[in-house]
């Protein structure tokens, strides 16, 4: 009986003994490491404050808030928002107008910062390159009030650009007040802006292909358009599959500056998407917990889109997040 006592005990001990291996390990890793998680510290903390903090204020999408009664105090009312939502008029139009926008974005507007860095990546003249990377990198500081202030005062009805069209021989056209036009403008807007900006990450990635293989392509008697097809673009398919995993799990976002100041009552009708009428239908009327239930439904849909798209890309390819 003793014996068996003994090699019970001495079974037992062993995955405790093994558990504090491993702790061991993991903290021997974490001091190891202790200047690259010091130096991740402050972004930490912002996402902890500011994006998992807040999440406790989805309850009031199950509420019939009251700011005096407080959220503990305010009362409960299920889906009740959620079916209001769904069972609006407008929903439909703002579900259109914010995929459509988001789609266009995903088709122009993504593919052109590729395009980009693969021509700045082909130019040999250093100054001149540095010079262009300079001149398509500022639209990016500039706010969207400014942009879109710009915009309207080139495309109104007395703006220079309608001015120009109309001497052409063209029928004057509203532009800012005329629906067909809006989602291109739209997109052309955050084109200008924010496109020299996106090819920093896809300058950094193609910064780290080995030079080497560009070497050997040239002596197998590769060219510059060859080298681009069988070295460059293979090389950027990681970084490529992981941003557009990102940005179809942000479809459902779209400025809220941009398409706020750019919208008005004669374009409404295509204008309008989920961060305007968030705003509209519920900050601006007192209704808080309809905007957290719109919110909310946003943040599931998104990651519906991510869970799914990163599901897809893992069974076809090599490139995926998780």
């Amino acid at each position: 009986m003793a014996m068996g006592t003994e090699a019970a005990t001495i079974r037992g001990s062993k995955p405790a003994s093994a558990a504090g291996s491993k702790r061991g390990r993991l903290w021997k890793k974490l001091w190891s490491d202790r200047y690259m998680y010091l130096l991740a510290l402050p972004g930490m903390a912002f996402i902890l404050l500011f994006e998992y903090g807040p999440m406790y204020g989805i309850v009031l999408a199950f509420q019939d808030y009251n700011p005096f009664a407080g959220i503990f105090h305010s009362d409960w009312v299920g889906f009740a928002h959620f079916e209001r939502l769904f069972k609006h008029p407008d929903f439909w139009m703002v579900l259109r107008n914010t995929l459509v926008i988001s789609l266009l974005n995903l088709l122009l507007f993504f593919p052109t910062p590729i395009v980009l860095a693969l021509l700045l990546n082909e130019v040999r003249a250093g100054l001149f390159q540095k010079a262009v990377q300079t001149i398509i990198y500022l639209p990016h500081f500039v706010s969207w009030v400014v942009i879109c202030s710009l915009t309207i005062t080139l495309l109104n009805s007395e703006g220079i650009v309608t001015q120009i069209v109309h001497a052409l021989g063209f029928t004057k056209v509203q532009l800012l007040l005329d629906t067909r036009f809006f989602w291109g403008m739209i997109t052309l807007q955050s084109i200008w802006k924010e496109a020299g900006w996106g090819t920093i990450i896809f300058l950094a990635a193609l910064a780290g292909i080995n030079p080497e293989l560009y070497e050997a392509a040239r002596v197998d008697g590769a060219n510059r358009w060859h080298q681009m097809k069988a070295i460059t673009v293979p090389a950027l398919m990681n970084t490529v599959v992981v941003l557009l995993l990102l940005r179809i799990g942000h479809i459902m976002s779209l400025s809220f500056d941009q398409l706020f100041i750019m919208g008005n009552p004669m374009v409404s009708s295509v204008s309008e998407v989920f961060d305007t009428y968030v705003f509209k239908a519920g900050v601006l009327q007192g209704n808080f917990s309809f905007a957290a239930a719109v919110g909310l439904f946003k943040s599931l849909v998104g990651l519906v889109l991510i869970l799914g798209s990163n599901y897809i890309a893992k069974k076809t390819s090599d490139n995926y997040l998780f």
